[in-house]
């Protein structure tokens, strides 16, 4: 996930107002002059509708639900879109590059089962209703990996209450990671949950990627910096 940084000076994690704050870029260069476009004139159109409209009445009609919550560079979300064209999905990220990647994407290849947030996840999380997914993807989030900023990590137990929530019964929540420390926080963090599953086939099963994974930019960064990644699909119960 990414936006705005906040000073190390925050030792709650939280806004004055008690919600959970944003952390990590939120632009990077400059848009080339048809990305811009893109975000002007496509972002409106696909974009997840403002309360009090349903956040999915973009994805209404489609055979299953799915939602992918910091789509980094779009190559999974894409992917999934065009792979699966009867299932609708939602991406949320706060990092415009990436979303405007996305928008060239769906505009060049016509792809129509996307709906877009620009933005932090949680507050269009809360207005969804209960058992709206089949399947939630957080896919190679920021790792954080110095300890004072483990409270910036986007799996927290609140999190987890909202993603067990929003499943339907038997849905898959997916969480990849290079990073062993955020691997063992989310382990840790979704055994207490105690909402979910997790039986694999084998012992080296989350080694292996997904069998529909497409490979993402980050996942290619961690393989040339000699990290191993693993690969979770936890079920909901």
């Amino acid at each position: 996930m990414s936006s705005p940084m906040s000073a190390d000076t925050d030792t709650s994690g939280h806004n004055p107002d008690g919600t959970r704050r944003l952390y990590g870029r939120a632009k990077g260069k400059a848009l080339s002059a048809y990305q811009a476009r893109m975000m002007a004139e496509k972002l409106p159109q696909v974009r997840v509708p403002d309360a009090p409209a349903d956040p999915l009445s973009g994805i209404a009609g489609y055979d299953a639900q799915w939602l992918e919550i910091g789509f980094g560079g779009g190559e999974h979300l894409v992917h999934m879109a065009k792979t699966y064209p009867d299932a609708g999905l939602i991406g949320i990220e706060p990092f415009e590059n990436g979303v405007a990647k996305v928008l060239a994407c769906m505009d060049r290849e016509n792809i129509v089962n996307i709906s877009l947030h620009h933005g932090d996840a949680r507050p269009v999380m809360a207005r969804m209703a209960d058992q709206s997914f089949d399947k939630i993807f957080v896919l190679f989030p920021d790792p954080w990996p110095k300890v004072r900023h483990f409270k910036r990590r986007i799996i927290d137990a609140e999190f987890l209450r909202d993603v067990h929530r929003l499943l339907k019964p038997g849905g898959k929540f997916r969480f990849a990671s290079d990073i062993i420390s955020y691997v063992d926080w989310t382990l840790i963090r979704v055994m207490d949950d105690g909402g979910f599953a997790f039986s694999p086939a084998s012992k080296d099963d989350w080694r292996k990627p997904y069998a529909d994974w497409p490979g993402t930019r980050y996942e290619a960064k961690a393989f040339r910096e000699g990290r191993e990644c693993h690969y979770f699909e936890f079920t909901k119960i």
